[in-house]
């Protein structure tokens, strides 16, 4: 029988959530403070960056500019997100989008040389593995997606198989809307943690208010550099809407500039984004990348030249100096971040490792 604890968790983002979620039905009592106004997004730039993810589960494509071992732990984490999300099916009425048919790599012939060069990268850090990139022809792209073919002539194309996506929003409103009797403390900034304890303030409590726990669980992301050298890299995501057009899998267009992502969403919504920007700027986008970002994606599919704009976010990811995530137990705290732009990626598998440190695992 699991000894109940008492565990304090900064941050409600995808592994405040998800780390929530699990624990609480492991039998734990859990308490969340998060500064957010509450569970749902804000699409301004201010909220958990997990909102504005595309959620892109791409071990391989990753491979392009990331070591194996994040590849492998992101093929743990589509195991982990399949069964979650399966759970998640059964408990909530809106359950959320997940898929693994692979994903597409694309590029314009005149770029064919500089996907040459990223396939390579990739094929090299991907010997260990069964699943490799399989070039498509230009029959084969039609057969699998014929909403794609560029406005400069046929594509260049290869199938990433076994990589996936996940519906953002859906799952982190699913996660918090079925953690069995989590506290969730809304409007709450932590401003110190150490082992067992955490302090926070908020509107009704604007002098630190100290809340004593079994365990303590950093998971801010960002909001953490009091205790850790994180930055914020900026991310730039645009929300079409575009009926009648037919896209079943994650794409991404490889570019001499660009790594131009298009996610398909139910309710015929497509995400586009670019991979990363090295600024901690919280703005709304600007002209120059909506554009860019837009123009990218009308030219792999010349039927989004209809789609309706439905929002334009940003965000910031929490990115420590070598880009790779760190974990930190000791009895009584946990500590995980520098998820980069790989926090959908890798949540479930961090978070699993660092459970199974502090003998918290299922």
């Amino acid at each position: 029988m699991v000894t109940s604890l008492r565990i304090g968790i900064a941050g409600a983002g995808v592994l405040g959530r998800l780390a929530a979620w699990q624990l609480a039905r492991q039998g734990h009592q859990v308490s969340v403070f998060d500064p957010a106004e509450g569970p749902g997004p804000s699409f301004d730039g201010q909220g958990a960056a997990g909102f504005t993810a595309a959620g892109m589960l791409s071990p391989l494509a990753e491979l392009d500019a990331a070591e194996t071992d994040v590849a492998e732990r992101g093929w743990h984490s589509i195991e982990r997100w399949a069964q979650i999300t399966q759970e998640l099916a059964r408990l909530h009425h809106r359950p959320p989008h997940f898929d693994r048919e692979g994903s597409l790599m694309v590029a314009h012939g005149a770029d064919l040389g500089a996907a040459r060069r990223v396939l390579s990268r990739i094929e090299t850090g991907a010997r260990q593995w069964p699943q490799q990139p399989q070039a498509l022809t230009p029959t084969a792209l039609q057969a699998l997606e014929p909403a794609l073919h560029g406005s400069a002539g046929p594509l260049h194309a290869w199938l990433l198989p076994g990589e996936g996506a996940i519906c953002t929003v859906g799952t982190l409103k699913a996660l918090q809307a079925t953690a069995p009797g989590v506290q969730w403390h809304w409007q709450h900034r932590v401003e110190a943690l150490s082992v067992g304890q955490l302090s926070s303030v908020s509107p009704a409590h604007p002098e630190a208010q100290a809340h004593a726990f079994d365990c303590v669980m950093d998971l801010r992301g960002t909001g953490a550099r009091a205790s850790a050298p994180v930055r914020g890299v900026r991310g730039e995501v645009i929300w079409l809407h575009a009926p009648g057009v037919a896209l079943r899998r994650p794409v991404r267009l490889l570019h001499p500039r660009h790594r131009v992502y298009i996610v398909p969403r139910p309710g015929d919504v497509f995400v586009v984004g670019a991979s990363e920007i090295e600024s901690e700027d919280r703005s709304a986008v600007s002209l120059r990348s909506a554009v860019e970002l837009m123009a990218a994606a009308h030219s792999v599919i010349p039927a989004l030249a209809e789609a309706r704009i439905l929002r334009l976010d940003t965000n910031l990811r929490p990115a420590l100096p070598d880009n790779r995530p760190e974990i930190h137990t000791e009895p009584g705290l946990i500590r995980i971040n520098g998820l980069y732009r790989h926090g959908w990626l890798l949540a479930p598998s961090l978070l699993d490792e660092a459970l199974s440190r502090a003998g918290l695992g299922a």
